[in-house]
């Protein structure tokens, strides 16, 4: 993946050739730079299952090798259809287009079970300790359902079923909502500004497997500075609140772009639900941060122990 975002940071350097509103390289380069994050990701939780759960350590291995065999071969059909100047996604131009679409989307399910696999061992091994073990365990949970709002893409849209009718439809799917592929987009991303964009909660859902892991090395470098921080209880318990205030942020990105809506122009149903997520958030985290004493009784002493 490393070598295929450099060869696609070259191809946008060297090839004007634009598809579907966006330079012909911009697909391969930003799947190539998000697998850079996964895999890693997933390495370093695999590493925490099989010195948890050694009796893991095997089927563990199966997965990810799995996951990284499936990436793979997603990203040879993508960078492959781009040298060819064809849209991989969606694309049923031609009986080869539909029969290497049909084979990465056979990919894409493959990767998802293998994720749900490790996701499923994770929830069975006790990792180093408890916010640890959420941490993990949320963030695969996310990243399982921010990759299944991707079959949601695969989906025909009105035009592409009256189209099918006809016996005329070459692409089913889209990533827009209310509008066509290819418009308006957002520097970088090109997510849709006008219209609804399911690559937003894919992405966002996807990454909470690096997010929510990394909010808990936040919490443990903040530590030596905050006494509250230092009591695992405190942890684990903002842990708790962190992902479940990024699953109801991942549920409103994906009403926003069903309802065709773009990210940046949020109406007022959108920004009333947005206040009500970050409110619900200030107030568990608030409470998350306080302490309760707990007793320890040993030798005849006892101890009051208190953030």
């Amino acid at each position: 993946m490393v070598v295929l975002t450099v060869v696609s940071a070259i191809g946008l350097a060297v090839d004007d050739r634009v598809l579907v509103g966006a330079p012909i390289w911009a697909k391969p380069f930003k799947f190539a730079v998000s697998f850079v994050a996964y895999a890693p990701t997933f390495a370093w939780m695999l590493s925490l299952l099989g010195r948890a759960r050694p009796r893991l350590r095997r089927p563990g291995w199966w997965a990810g090798t799995v996951v990284a065999a499936a990436s793979m071969l997603e990203m040879v059909i993508i960078t492959g259809q781009v040298i060819r100047g064809k849209r991989s996604h969606f694309n049923h131009e031609t009986p080869f287009d539909s029969m290497l679409y049909n084979t990465m989307a056979l990919t894409v399910l493959v990767l998802w079970l293998a994720m749900l696999a490790i996701a499923l061992f994770l929830f069975r091994a006790r990792l180093a300790d408890r916010a640890t073990t959420w941490a993990v365990r949320c963030g695969a949970v996310l990243a399982l359902a921010g990759a299944g709002l991707g079959f949601l893409m695969a989906q025909a849209t009105p035009e592409q079923v009256a189209a099918a009718g006809s016996g005329e439809a070459k692409i089913v799917g889209a990533h827009s909502v209310g509008v066509a592929d290819g418009g308006p987009g957002m520097p970088l991303t090109g997510w849709s500004t006008t219209g609804g964009d399911l690559r937003i909660a894919h992405f966002f859902g996807m990454h909470g497997l690096q997010l929510i892991p990394l909010f808990l090395v936040l919490l443990v470098a903040l530590a030596p500075r905050f006494a509250r921080l230092r009591d695992e209880r405190v942890q684990l318990r903002l842990v708790l609140v962190a992902a479940g205030a990024y699953a109801a942020v991942l549920a409103l990105l994906t009403w926003q772009a069903l309802r065709g809506q773009p990210l940046i122009h949020p109406d007022g149903a959108t920004l009333a639900a947005a206040t009500l997520i970050l409110v619900a958030g200030a107030a568990a985290s608030f409470a998350a941060l306080r302490t309760t004493p707990v007793t320890v009784t040993g030798d005849d002493t006892e101890k009051e122990l208190a953030a």
